[in-house]
């Protein structure tokens, strides 16, 4: 829930741009106010577009009470976040223009958000086989080593390293884009509810009473497909 003594995200926004932007080419509200997602500790993400940009740059600030995260970018600078974003699977700034609510336009943002929402729509890259095989690899290792553990303090990150494995794995073999942090059960629930409820049961029935086994079946449901686990035989780099 906002602080209702503070000024509405949308006010604050243009007020701050006014002030500190006015001759900017093109700016937007994102993030979590514009999805409907704010609560008291949300920010306000700003992305700014100025032709006169030497370079990118990212800036935190505190005006009208709200904590502001600034993207500024020059009318090229973005299009090289755009393919970063792309090649780590990671939609950030694709994600945050796509869905940003215009503060200012000198003509360029149309333009713009339609990269962003064809970049979205096209997905990731698709996981070749060897990528796929390396990516088994690496969640049999962990998933290994999280039965065998008997340490309870290395158990608990050796389980936050398969739900990020996992959760990647799951994502990327149906074409999906992945995140990080809150982002992770976001991303499994754009791509299936029902996957996501059942990832969420497992690991938090681990965290709550030590109970692995609904963890490691999810590993092997999620493996099968794709020849479940991999350790034998596998190399990397072999020539």
């Amino acid at each position: 829930m906002l602080d209702s003594n503070k000024l509405a995200p949308l006010t604050a926004a243009q007020k701050f741009i006014e002030s500190y932007y006015p001759y900017c080419d093109g700016a937007l509200l994102a993030g979590s106010v514009v999805r409907g997602e704010a609560t008291k500790t949300s920010d306000l993400d700003i992305v700014i577009f100025d032709k006169t940009y030497q370079s990118s740059y990212r800036e935190s600030l505190v005006e009208y009470d709200w904590r502001i995260e600034v993207f500024a970018h020059n009318l090229d600078s973005y299009l090289e976040f755009f393919e970063s974003d792309y090649k780590r699977a990671r939609p950030s700034l694709p994600r945050m223009v796509s869905e940003g609510i215009v503060l200012k336009d000198n003509g360029i943002i149309d333009s713009i958000k339609r990269e962003a929402k064809e970049l979205l729509n096209r997905g990731p890259e698709v996981w070749s086989i060897e990528v796929i095989n390396t990516k088994r690899y690496f969640i049999t290792d962990a998933v290994d080593d999280f039965i065998g553990c008997a340490d309870n303090a290395e158990e608990i990150f050796i389980a936050n390293t398969l739900a990020e494995l996992v959760s990647e794995f799951v994502l990327r073999t149906n074409n999906r884009w992945i995140g990080t942090s809150k982002w992770i059960i976001r991303s499994l629930k754009e791509y299936d509810i029902n996957f996501a409820e059942r990832f969420v049961k497992a690991f938090g029935l681990y965290y709550k009473s030590g109970s692995k086994k609904e963890v490691i079946n999810l590993v092997d449901e999620t493996l099968k497909p794709y020849g479940g686990r991999l350790f034998d035989r596998f190399s990397v780099g072999k020539k």
